[in-house]
């Protein structure tokens, strides 16, 4: 006899001999194996891709790497409002807010700007509601795969890996929506 964690006895008298030699638990691993086995012969294998060299398609609203959007003059988009933040079921970004200054003018749109904002890349989950509670349309998923790092640290990323260079602008139309095109505007 042996004890459950409710003391409830339960006595090797109620398995049956199959249960006790565990026959239905490795027929049924057999016949996981047997159905997989008969698909790929009926279906043939499934594509494989040489990664890097090929990449396998994703959709077009596939959600990777984040990117700080800028204006049409250059000026970083985001005013730190962190509706971003408090919207993020993961809890992976933080940032902190400034002031901007009149030398600072033409980098920042608005009096109040993020002077640090960082996301944890290890935290996110790719859900996509940042770039949906964002007001001024400042943070996006990209189509972007997130760089392979080596350590714990490099996956928190900075303004310096956020933000778009000026010289680089990536292009996410196909992933605004209505509203969003109308608040760049």
């Amino acid at each position: 006899m042996k004890l459950t964690n409710r003391s409830k006895v339960v006595s090797n008298k109620e398995m049956t001999l199959a249960e006790k030699i565990y026959i239905p638990a490795i027929l049924t691993g057999m016949g996981i194996t047997l159905k997989h086995a008969v698909r790929t012969v009926v279906k043939g294998a499934p594509a494989v891709y040489s990664y890097p060299e090929v990449q396998k398609p994703r959709t077009t609203i596939w959600r990777g790497q984040h990117v700080l959007k800028r204006d049409e003059e250059g000026r970083e988009r985001c005013t730190a409002c962190g509706l971003c933040a408090v919207a993020c079921p993961a809890e992976a970004i933080t940032m902190t807010a400034a002031e901007r200054t009149k030398e600072e003018k033409g980098l920042y749109r608005e009096e109040k700007y993020a002077s640090v904002y960082e996301i944890n890349m290890l935290r996110c989950i790719f859900c996509g509601m940042c770039e949906e509670a964002c007001p001024k349309s400042a943070i996006y998923l990209t189509d972007r795969l997130v760089d392979v790092e080596t350590n714990r640290g490099s996956f928190i990323y900075g303004k310096d890996k956020l933000v778009e260079k000026i010289n680089e602008r990536i292009d996410i139309t196909t992933r605004q929506s209505e509203k969003q095109k109308n608040a760049v505007k």
